[in-house]
């Protein structure tokens, strides 16, 4: 029996039960070997529980509690922007028009969902200062290797074929070197400075003939903005390389800076961060792509244009890296994104960055006192502590993050970035109230209070969790994945 809820449902079984009803037979009955191959058939019976229709409904109601997300309780998770999905957004993409149509109907029947796509992609063109935008990721990782293969073969068009190397922080997210690498390019680390910032004189020093870009994230992990992005995006333009913008922290600076005005040629977006489309388990991604004008040549077909007979795709694009994803992109996403978009207005998107950030330095001063601060300065969205005090009394990062789940919130990011020891990142989002915070934040000082006074209740959580402290090295290497009757 677990620590909690009623027992699985297999432990309900008994014999007899049903826990369905299907009408009468109304077709002629069939051999299933004569449909289904005997090779295909499974040679035992599987032994299945025989429960009511009530029980089956409890176990997986009970099941669906055990699920952590934004609509259930705080998500602070660093990076990832897991903030409020509004339900408006759910309405407008369930409309038979969006929800009910399909990617081979014939342009003339679709042209509402078109329209929502193309004016998509003006807003996004004008939310980043980009030329022109494509859709089709899938997601942010997606995004950033479509934005380096359109890199890869401008360099290639112009003949520019030493060009084999990306520049990326050590700061950097984890797919940046990886997207890098499965676009062909040879990563180079660039060190960041004391103040947490890219150091330029690091950056001058690896910059040269056979740069390709530099891939940045602005704020970057730590929550910083770079202050001297100008001057950096000026060194790699000069080396005749191209500057990329991983977006996944726009909301940070949205509506109130710009990454083709800092200079960026290529940016992604996580219209499932940013924009509130579900995230993670909740719904796919959307890593729409935008570029400055020499760069849309070679952006994805087919290319959703606009003419005096209303949308269409266009195919005839010679330099295009082709088609990176089926069909025209996760379309769902797109409208959550575009019924935000339109929802909030230029003023709301604004005050989108503003509230974050104000958040985010909410907590940072008042957790400031109980955990080591790597960067006392002004943060953006996020920022991160270090459990260096901690870890010399025998409690980690990972200890903390453990006993968050018996205070109901999901932990923060932890041990990312890896250039801070013990290192805890922390993003609130504009959505959470400050009555939200201040809970979150009296569960991070009574940890901090217990590591000093009773560290085993932090070394030996959660307690009060269904499932108690697991083995990560035996969970990741032998994982139980199904049921196993006793």
């Amino acid at each position: 029996m677990n620590k909690q809820d009623q027992p699985l449902i297999f432990e309900l079984s008994n014999p007899g039960r049903i826990g369905y009803s299907l009408p009468d037979l109304d077709v002629p009955e069939v051999n299933i070997d004569d449909v289904i191959p005997s090779d295909y058939l499974r040679v035992e019976e599987p032994e299945l529980p025989e429960v009511s229709e009530l029980d089956i409904m409890r176990h997986y109601t009970a099941l669906s509690k055990r699920n952590h997300g934004v609509d259930s309780g705080f998500y602070p998770l660093g990076s990832c922007t897991m903030k409020y999905n509004p339900k408006i957004n759910e309405n407008v993409a369930r409309y038979n028009g969006f929800a009910h149509i399909h990617p081979l109907q014939d342009e003339s029947t679709v042209q509402g969902a078109l329209e929502l796509m193309y004016d998509l992609q003006e807003h996004l063109k004008e939310i980043t200062g980009m030329d022109e935008v494509t859709l089709q990721p899938a997601a942010g990782a997606h995004g950033e290797w479509t934005g380096l293969m359109m890199i890869r073969a401008y360099h290639e068009a112009n003949y520019d074929t030493a060009r084999t190397k990306v520049i990326v922080p050590d700061s950097a997210h984890g797919t940046n070197p990886a997207s890098a690498t499965v676009a062909g390019f040879e990563t180079i680390t660039v060190k960041s400075g004391e103040d947490g910032l890219v150091d330029l004189e690091d950056l001058r020093r690896v910059v040269g003939p056979d740069t390709a870009a530099l891939m940045l994230t602005n704020p970057n992990t730590l929550g910083l903005f770079e202050e001297n992005i100008l001057e950096m995006t000026e060194i790699i333009h000069s080396a005749g390389g191209k500057v990329y913008y991983d977006g996944a922290n726009l909301n940070a600076v949205l509506s109130k800076a710009r990454p083709g005005d800092m200079g960026f040629d290529v940016v992604h977006l996580n219209l499932h961060k940013t924009f509130t489309g579900p995230h993670g388990g909740g719904g796919p991604g959307s890593g729409p792509v935008g570029v400055k004008a020499d760069l849309i040549p070679f952006l994805p077909k087919p290319v959703l244009v606009k003419t005096e007979e209303g949308y269409h795709f266009e195919y005839n694009r010679p330099q295009s890296i082709g088609r990176v994803k089926p069909y025209y992109g996760n379309f769902g996403i797109n409208v959550r994104a575009y019924t935000y978009i339109r929802s909030m207005g230029p003023d709301g998107l604004k005050a989108v960055t503003e509230n974050a950030v104000i958040n985010a330095n909410y907590m940072m001063r008042r957790l400031a006192p109980y955990f080591d601060l790597p960067y006392d300065k002004h943060c953006k969205h996020e920022f991160v502590l270090s459990g260096r005090r901690q870890k010399k009394l025998g409690v980690r990062t990972l200890d903390i993050a453990k006993r968050l789940l018996d205070f109901g919130y999901h932990p923060p990011t932890i041990y990312f970035p890896l250039n801070v020891e013990e290192c805890m990142m922390i993003e609130p989002t504009e959505t959470e109230s400050k009555e939200t915070l201040d809970a979150f934040i009296e569960a991070m000082i009574q940890i901090a209070k217990e590591t000093e006074e009773n560290p085993e209740i932090v070394q030996e959580a959660p307690h009060t969790t269904i499932v108690s402290r697991l083995d990560e090295t035996l969970a990741a290497r032998k994982p139980v994945l199904r049921f196993q009757k006793q």
